[in-house]
């Protein structure tokens, strides 16, 4: 699986996806977590921002956090896209951004494009059949969070997410 990290505002991909992208595979740069694998074990380091704050409210704080969930309370809800796109873009959050709450799995490309790094699948839903999402969409032409520039702008990058 492949990571992000992120160095300013432009995310850099890592641990085996220039292999990926070599091979015409597209590279999946959300991590997709288990209900399971996720803990909120009362980390002072983690923010669990409530659905309806503003993000631009805890800029002054975004220094100590490493971890920010954002939360779907259920899924025609999509005010947590705007959350994470402000938290990456505008405000330049550089740590893990999850998605949390009633996640399905076609929502994951559209977030991961909108700068959410970590999804937690509700319990019972398939990673493999939420990793398969990726493949369905191998490129965009619009710029997001992850990829600012539009398709056309990218001075003749091949890369279908970066």
């Amino acid at each position: 699986m492949s990571t992000v990290t992120f160095q300013g505002h432009q995310p850099t991909l890592v641990e085996g996806a220039n292999a990926a992208q070599a091979a015409g595979a597209p590279t999946i740069a959300l991590r997709i977590l288990s209900s399971e694998e996720h803990r909120d074990d009362g980390d002072p380091s983690v923010l669990q921002l409530a659905n309806d704050a503003d993000p631009m409210a805890i800029e002054q704080c975004l220094g100590d956090v490493e971890r920010i969930d954002l939360d779907f309370p259920k899924f025609t809800d999509g005010r947590a896209y705007s959350q994470a796109f402000l938290l990456r873009r505008r405000l330049g959050f550089r740590g893990d951004i999850r998605a949390t709450g009633d996640v399905l799995i076609d929502q994951l490309v559209q977030m991961e494009r909108m700068g959410f790094s970590s999804a937690v699948l509700k319990e019972g839903v398939d990673a493999s059949a939420a990793r398969r999402q990726f493949e369905r969409f191998a490129a965009f032409y619009q710029g997001d969070a992850v990829t600012a520039l539009p398709r056309f702008r990218r001075n003749g990058d091949k890369a279908d997410r970066g």
